[in-house]
């Protein structure tokens, strides 16, 4: 997993953490890789809610970007039965990125001495390690669930209890969970290897976990320490680590023919945008708190949610054309300023607001979706995609409202099922944008050039 490198907390990091692939340059490499394949038929409407994503179904004569027959719309928690190898590692990816997320924020409300929070996160997290424990059950078998799901759970009570020490100012008990943790490292670390086919190593997914666990670490600790800024860039760095590292561990749990999935365009453009897309949730979700709530940390977590913007809007432009992407960049922008105007009207108790506010979400909605369509040649119904944003920013409205009324468990139940419709939502852009896109594509495989002039497609 490449050289070590060194945090500047002191622990031992790989460099597997500093090969990630962010934004526009994971879809750029999913394209210039080769034809992203395009599906047949029409698409099916963009769900608007975890069941209509569960119930929806497949597009009459279509094939889902990940190689799958869900049609790209399963959420990213497993409905239970055998799932196809690209399911299992986008699922893995998922649920790993949003595992991360929810872990940094359960430690954060430990350090604020919210305990009300941390316990609402905590459970959310249960959530996620139960789903997990689920996917490796249908990829693994029982036996292999039933020895992660404790493992990672025991990982989970270690950073409650640092975070809980580090808040505390408890040097011993944050020494404790220290090692507490690393021994289950070790485990989690074998688990992952006996587990590989022989294709993993014991060090490689030691440094692997690791890695997942330092990320934590260092955002707690530059939490406590009030670097706001430098807390939400190792939260980013952390969920894009679990992506990546998502990917490298799911693979390795496959067989190499059932893995081979992973290595086609479509499946790593659906992939790049599940990740972007789930990113931007979380990201969102902590600035509302935190503007709701008037947080010293509002102004690093809006910073945040720019950056994630830019890098959607990098990747619209990747796919499509930097006129596009500034296009989509504009849109966006937009839409993140009105939720935030939200929260703020929220925290002021002045509804008129409120509603004018969510007129205007209306109306981006409707411009989005329009955007997209024509983007992607009808590929994407407007209409229904209008529906699908409106069912997004009503929940994540309804989760700032909930975290405001102090209705803890509402905003993390919300939240985590806002997530989750990321993943039905990237499936579906990603066959769009795929097919679409592929028409413009020169004819030649990737050790061609693609026809010999395939450099940046946006540039055409």
């Amino acid at each position: 997993m490449g050289v070590l490198a060194v945090s500047e907390s002191g622990r031992t990091r790989s460099g597997l953490s500093r090969l990630l692939l962010l934004g526009a340059s994971v879809v750029a490499i999913a394209l210039v890789a080769g034809c992203v394949a395009g599906s047949k038929g029409t698409p099916a409407a963009a769900p608007t809610s975890r069941a209509a994503i569960e119930a929806a179904p497949l597009p009459s004569g279509s094939s889902d970007t990940d190689g799958s027959t869900d049609g790209g719309l399963a959420g990213a928690e497993p409905a239970g039965g055998p799932v196809t190898p690209g399911q299992f590692t986008l699922q893995f990816q998922a649920l790993l990125g949003q595992h991360t997320m929810l872990a940094a924020d359960m430690m954060r409300g430990r350090i604020r001495n919210d305990p009300d929070v941390a316990q609402a996160a905590n459970a959310a997290i249960g959530k996620n390690t139960d789903a997990l424990g689920k996917l490796f059950a249908a990829e693994l078998g029982a036996d292999a669930a039933q020895t992660f799901t404790p493992l990672w759970s025991g990982h989970v009570t270690g950073l409650f209890n640092y975070a809980r020490g580090l808040g505390a100012g408890d040097e011993t008990a944050m020494a404790e969970a220290k090692l507490q943790v690393t021994q289950i490292e070790d485990k989690l670390a074998d688990f992952f290897a006996d587990h590989s086919h022989g294709q993993l190593g014991k060090q490689q997914a030691l440094e692997g976990v690791a890695d997942h666990i330092n990320h934590l670490l260092d955002q707690a600790d530059q939490y406590a320490a009030k670097d706001y800024e430098k807390s939400d860039a190792t939260y980013r760095e952390g969920y894009a680590h679990a992506f990546s590292g998502g990917q490298a561990l799911g693979t390795a749990l496959l067989t190499p023919t059932q893995a081979k999935v992973t290595e086609t365009p479509s499946w790593r453009l659906r992939s790049a945008l599940t990740q972007l897309l789930g990113e931007h949730v979380e990201l969102v979700v902590g600035a509302l708190r935190s503007g709701a709530t008037d947080a010293p940390d509002f102004k690093a977590a809006a910073d945040a949610v720019n950056a994630n913007t830019t890098a959607l809007a990098g990747a619209v432009g990747t796919l499509f054309s930097p006129a596009a992407g500034h296009s989509f960049e504009q849109l966006w922008a937009d839409h993140i300023d009105l939720l935030v105007a939200y929260s703020a009207a929220l925290a002021k108790g002045d509804d008129a607001a409120k509603a004018q506010i969510i007129q205007g979400l209306n109306g981006f909605e409707s411009r989005l979706s329009a955007f997209l369509s024509t983007a992607t040649g009808k590929k994407l119904a407007s209409q229904q995609l209008a529906k699908a944003l409106n069912s997004h920013d009503a929940m994540l409205r309804q989760q700032v409202d909930a975290f405001v009324a102090k209705d803890y468990v509402t905003a993390h139940d919300v939240a985590y099922s806002t997530y989750q419709e990321m993943f039905g939502l990237s499936g579906q852009l990603a066959q769009a944008f795929g097919a679409t896109v592929a028409k413009r594509l020169p004819v030649g495989a990737a050790q061609t050039g693609l026809g010999g002039e395939a450099a940046i497609i946006g540039g055409r």
